[in-house]
């Protein structure tokens, strides 16, 4: 057996979200088998500075170590950087002076801090943050040294030295000037966008921390970075994050704000929040909204153009030692003039989209972190049926589940499923809000008959979902687009709604019409961002109702037909890259379809949906019956009876029937006593006669 090295070198990784606040040190098995240490063990991390952690297990291989903001503030050092683990053995404290950095401990907080340290190693000058409650330095120990916080250990709280308040704003609030700093922002307080961050660092934080590595390579570091998305993905919290994580100077603007009515005053606001920045350097610039100060510019926006041709200049200042990094933020990237979108200037664009499963799982542990949650609470089920909704969002689902919570119990609320369920309810995805949304509760049992459509759609939507690898094995590529056909009311759209409520996904259905506009351009754009927001909320399916009046045939001569059926091919030929956004379009007159959309990779599965045979009336009666007070009422001879009746028809023809009992009795007693008499109505064979009488079948 190999002997156990005293001192390992390894790499520095962000921490678990869940792990954020912890003290605690994650290293894969292979680095504590050269440690010589097991799961709970103590070890001295060496960067710039000392500090010290407990050891819990990694599942993962290689040379590294994951510690949250507080030990790599601690120790000196930013993720991607290199310290040494070596073992140590500790005393147990018996008494340690924590001092807020911001506010003082009141209340019972006392208690929840003791309960939160217990185990954990500290030693003098350490900071230590107690999620929800403070941040705090380590004042004098007992003994002094390093030493483990047990249950005997008395936990006095003192009042913030100067020189703590005065390392915090130099640390994290912009090196002591007075300006308000991103806060306390980790790179462990954003969930899902582990990619993006890692981006982002390359492009800022090492210019940052590092900028002679570019004069090494003989390059210059990149000036800015662009990010962009829907609202509340995260922009912003990324750039405090990585503000507070290479200790820079954090300097946000928001391009509302700086615009004025007065000629000068925007662009002297600029070149203000520029000189602050490059004075307090090494710092980030943050411009929030960048796109309402920056727009593209035409003879007619005189003040665009002048702040832009502001913005431009002053970027294209910028030292080329890296100092001073620029991050802009905006939801409406083309609307951002060109000429700053080119290296130089914002040299790379880096899109924050709607988090997917994995990413709203992370964001849920990020906000759920200090919650007491109850056992029935499964973060991976809330995940799942969160589509279409951004950290914001998630953010929003978890204060109302705990206010929900505090509503109904006051002195010690635990946060249930049922609390959560009711907080889904109330909030809606923000990435869905343009369109009319939903993740449908109808499933095939809502659908009478058409076994054979139901049996199409299942294994072309359902089954590339749920047997994803038979799929790659296979190298098969499911149907990018279906198209539901056939006469009215014959279910078309409900097939739609049901195969998403049986597949869980989210479900946008725009009649074609819809997206028609009479200003040249505006079809095609209403096109564009439909899928554009399709993809961001996948998986999606994107269900086009009435397609012939959009996707004519090209050869009419109407232009802007050719140009909006040109469109739908562009975008039809995008979503087969995407295995997670399905196309379902519905006609009653596929004749009237261009061919172009109909030819496989686009429209390519054709399905037809008939009228309703007997069996399938009488399903169709029974589920619309479902519930229902009937008495001697035979489903099957009316079915008999209504040849030619479309599902809509039938559908129609048992809510005649209802309102038929109901007014016999509604208009023997006064509305009042109703409750007296609601158990009085029955629906008999005679109103479905009386209702026949009155319904016309669409399909005779």
């Amino acid at each position: 057996m190999v002997a156990a090295e005293r001192a390992v070198e390894v790499r520095v990784e962000g921490a678990h979200k869940r792990d954020a606040g912890r003290g605690i040190a994650r290293v894969p098995e292979s680095v504590r088998d050269r440690l010589g240490i097991l799961s709970g063990d103590t070890v001295v991390i060496e960067g710039e500075r000392e500090t010290v952690a407990k050891v819990w297990p990694e599942d993962g291989t290689g040379e590294y170590v994951r510690i949250d903001a507080d030990t790599r503030s601690n120790a000196d050092v930013t993720v991607g950087t290199t310290v040494t683990l070596e073992p140590t053995d500790l005393a147990d404290a018996d008494r340690i002076l924590l001092r807020p950095i911001d506010d003082e401990v009141e209340g019972n907080a006392e208690s929840t801090v003791e309960s939160h340290l217990r185990g954990t190693p500290l030693r003098e000058g350490d900071r230590v943050t107690v999620p929800e409650i403070a941040t705090f330095t380590v004042g004098e120990t007992k003994p002094s040294g390093t030493v483990r916080v047990n249950d005997d250990t008395q936990i006095r709280f003192g009042l913030a030295l100067e020189e703590d308040h005065a390392a915090e704003r130099e640390g994290q609030n912009g090196k002591g000037d007075g300006t308000t700093g991103p806060g306390e922002v980790t790179y462990e307080d954003i969930g899902g966008l582990d990619g993006e961050l890692d981006r982002v660092r390359e492009m800022i934080e090492l210019p940052l921390s590092d900028p002679d590595v570019f004069d090494r390579l003989g390059i210059t570091p990149p000036k800015g970075v662009l990010l962009y998305g829907p609202p509340g993905t995260g922009k912003t919290l990324i750039a405090k994050a990585v503000a507070n994580e290479v200790d820079a100077h954090f300097e946000a603007i928001s391009g509302p704000e700086i615009v004025s009515k007065y000629k000068g005053e925007s662009e002297q606001q600029l070149r203000a929040a520029f000189e602050r920045a490059a004075e307090s350097a090494p710092s980030i610039l943050f411009i929030d909204e960048i796109d309402s100060i920056a727009g593209a510019r035409d003879d007619d926006a005189d003040m665009e153009t002048r702040v832009v041709a502001q913005l431009l200049t002053l970027m294209d200042g910028l030292e080329a030692r890296g100092q001073v990094a620029v991050i802009g933020a905006t939801n409406r990237v083309d609307a951002v003039d060109p000429a700053l979108r080119r290296g130089g200037r914002f040299d790379r664009e880096i899109e924050i989209g709607v988090p997917d499963r994995e990413g709203r799982r992370e964001i849920l542990e990020v906000h759920t972190r200090g919650m007491p949650l109850a056992e029935d609470v499964d973060l991976d089920r809330l995940a799942g049926k969160m589509h279409g909704f951004v950290g914001a969002d998630v953010a929003t689902v978890s204060t109302e589940a705990a206010m929900i919570a505090l509503r109904r119990e006051r002195d010690r609320p635990t946060v249930t499923r049922e609390d959560f369920k009711r907080a889904l309810s109330g909030v809606e995805p923000s990435a869905m809000r343009a369109y009319v949304a939903e993740s449908p509760a109808v499933t095939f049992e809502d659908v009478g008959g058409l076994e054979d459509a139901k049996d199409v759609l299942r294994e072309a939507i359902e089954w590339p979902l749920e047997y994803g690898p038979l799929f790659e094995a296979t190298e098969t590529d499911p149907p990018t687009g279906m198209l539901l056909h056939g006469p009215p009311g014959t279910g078309k759209t409900l097939l739609s709604r049901a195969v998403a409520g049986e597949s869980g996904v989210n479900f946008i259905r725009v009649a074609g019409p819809e997206l028609l506009d009479r200003y040249v351009g505006e079809s095609e754009k209403a096109i564009r961002e439909l899928f554009e927001r399709a993809r961001q909320t996948a998986p999606t399916i994107v269900f086009l109702d009435e397609i012939d009046a959009i996707a004519a045939h090209r050869d009419d001569g109407h232009e802007v037909t050719e140009r909006v059926v040109s469109q739908l091919l562009t975008e039809l030929d995008g979503a087969a890259a995407d295995p997670n956004l399905v196309v379902l379009a519905a006609t009653n007159r596929r004749d009237a379809i261009d061919p172009a959309l109909l030819r496989p990779g686009r429209l390519e599965s054709h399905v037809a949906v008939p009228p309703p045979d007997r069996s399938a009336r009488q399903a169709i009666l029974a589920i619309h019956s479902e519930g229902k007070p009937l008495e001697g009422v035979d489903l099957d001879a009316i079915a008999a009876e209504t040849e030619g009746f479309s599902g809509a028809d039938l559908d129609a023809l048992v809510r005649e029937a209802s309102l038929r009992a109901i007014r016999e009795v509604a208009t023997e007693h006064d509305p009042g006593t109703a409750n007296e008499y609601a158990e009085d109505v029955t629906i008999t064979r005679e109103h479905f006669e009386a209702a026949l009488e009155r319904t016309e079948p669409s399909l005779g």
